[in-house]
């Protein structure tokens, strides 16, 4: 089972070694690392994240400010996410709680406190297992392991569903669809491409090309540059 999560941070060096520390959790990916705020909450809004790593600071009223916007998010964001602070003090971690954090982590983050907030995370947030995409075809309903789909490309008004054994299935939705409908591990990285992350074996950015399993090429855009650094940063770890 996957997860994607998001952190919000004011240090570079503290967002690498959280994403350093996360190679030893294959199943999270890094969604997006930001450092303001509302970029942060339109992008959990968007793609419905569940998980957040913030980083609270030593200044009481710089951390006032976030975890006031972080708390008012509680009436617009559903799914809430899964808000951890990682807090420099305990004052800072209790602001935290009462804003309606759902966890917090003193000081540092290590291998050992981060598998213990992952452990509380998967247990307090069951996830749906979608296993499974329902491709319907007048009175004929295909059935296709989202594992074996590699990408998928649009025409015109219906969808090239590309699978690793080479067949394609002609779907009659359009690709902003399947995009909605998706879990976060397939990536639009082009206006004609949706891409399966986990088929995704080369980025070649003065060629603009994204390699699928080393034997095939699609383009990307940079318009799609967010989605890109995800894929980057999957194949990183």
């Amino acid at each position: 089972m996957q997860f994607s999560f998001l952190l919000l941070c004011n240090e570079d060096f503290f967002s690498k070694e959280v994403i350093i520390l996360f190679e030893d959790f294959p199943n999270y990916v890094c969604s997006a690392v930001f450092k303001d705020t509302q970029m942060a909450l339109k992008h959990i809004k968007k793609l419905k994240l569940e998980l957040v790593f913030i980083q609270l600071g030593t200044n009481f009223e710089q951390n006032n400010v976030l975890l006031q916007i972080v708390g008012e998010s509680l009436t617009y964001l559903n799914p809430f996410p899964y808000f951890v602070a990682v807090a420099p003090d305990e004052s800072a971690a209790l602001a935290a709680i009462k804003a309606g954090f759902s966890a917090y982590i003193l000081d540092t983050l290590t291998l050992h406190t981060l598998g213990q907030t992952l452990f509380k995370f998967e247990k307090r947030t069951p996830k749906k297992l979608i296993t499974n995409l329902c491709i319907k075809s007048y009175s004929d309903y295909q059935f296709v392991n989202l594992e074996e789909i590699v990408y998928l490309k649009a025409d015109n008004n219906t969808t090239d569903i590309n699978l690793i054994n080479k067949k394609v299935i002609n779907a009659f939705k359009t690709l902003k669809h399947y995009e909605n409908r998706l879990p976060f591990y397939f990536l639009r990285i082009h206006k004609s491409y949706i891409v399966n992350i986990n088929h995704v074996s080369r980025i070649h950015f003065s060629k603009a090309k994204c390699y699928i399993n080393y034997d095939e090429i699609i383009p990307f855009s940079p318009n799609y540059r967010e989605n890109i650094d995800v894929i980057l940063r999957k194949i990183d770890g």
